[in-house]
């Protein structure tokens, strides 16, 4: 996706689990950064360093033109493959997380895999470009960028606990010249998370992972292989997904995919990866380099 699962990590404030000894039940506890991180970690991967986990997600993609009703023009599978493991010394309960993702754009009534894409208001046919974001890495600590603490604002409703982070993004576009501060050509989009899963779950001291719900919707300007120039309108993204017991669970699109074209997809980075984070808009400029 570019979606990604771990801007949320990086930029959501966070909430805490209390683990208790033996087999008592554990308690939450939102007053500590350190069990704050710990709640964190079990969400997004492990606790063991090193384990991977699998994440995935499906949607659909729609357009809103001025004018003209909204259309369906895209279907969307994607997947994040990752791992954990310290990071400095640990002691403070900040730790790494490694990741790549894929998200594959589909024919909207077949869900084919596309290559090419009619462009039903240029008339012109495109090349596809998936997302294939590597790697996606994070940092969490125990402090946000402000310096407080992170103090996440849970709801637990019952048996279900849940959040809502709402991402919004605006800064230079990657693929624009040195004068977009004074033409335009600033990249404008908002991400919506929305995280859930059974407190039971949640408050089980014995589970080094949680089991995760999510749900995802983007709103966004044309995407660049689109060819759409400085069309007016946007597009908006809405996506279910769960975090996966294993890697076999990923749709047989996916795996074939990933086997054909992304093999690397099969496992996350090293935790000792130091290369910059890939976003959507790099991954273009690679696979469409500028014309001359």
């Amino acid at each position: 996706m570019p979606i990604t699962w771990n801007r949320l990590a990086r930029l959501a404030p966070l909430f805490a689990v209390m683990v208790a000894a033996g087999v008592e039940a554990a308690e939450l506890n939102l007053k500590t950064p350190r069990d704050n991180l710990t709640a964190l970690r079990r969400i997004q991967c492990t606790l063991k360093d090193g384990e991977t986990q699998t994440w995935y997600w499906s949607g659909s993609v729609y357009s809103r033109v001025p004018g003209e009703p909204d259309r369906k023009v895209f279907a969307v599978e994607g997947m994040n493959i990752r791992q954990c493991g310290p990071s400095g010394d640990a002691k403070d309960g900040g730790f790494r997380i490694v990741t790549r993702e894929i998200m594959l754009y589909q024919d909207p009534v077949t869900r084919q895999v596309l290559r090419t894409w009619d462009n039903p208001w240029t008339g012109k046919q495109v090349k596809v470009i998936h997302v294939a974001n590597d790697p996606v890495n994070n940092r969490p600590g125990p402090t946000d960028r402000e310096g407080r603490p992170f103090a996440l604002p849970l709801v637990v409703n019952g048996d279900q606990w849940w959040y809502l982070s709402t991402v919004p993004l605006f800064y230079s576009n990657p693929l624009g010249g040195e004068y977009q501060d004074y033409v335009g050509g600033k990249y404008h989009a908002t991400e919506m998370f929305h995280f859930f899963g059974d407190v039971k779950d949640l408050t089980n001291a014995r589970l080094d992972s949680v089991p995760v719900s999510v749900a995802w919707v983007r709103l966004s300007d044309w995407l660049p292989w689109m060819m759409m120039g400085d069309r007016p309108g946007m597009l908006y993204f809405t996506a279910g997904g769960r975090k996966l017991a294993r890697f076999d669970e990923l749709s047989e699109t996916l795996k074939a995919e990933i086997k054909a074209s992304y093999p690397a997809w099969a496992g996350p980075p090293p935790l000792d990866d130091a290369r910059p984070n890939e976003t959507s808009w790099t991954y273009f400029k690679k696979q469409m380099p500028a014309p001359q």
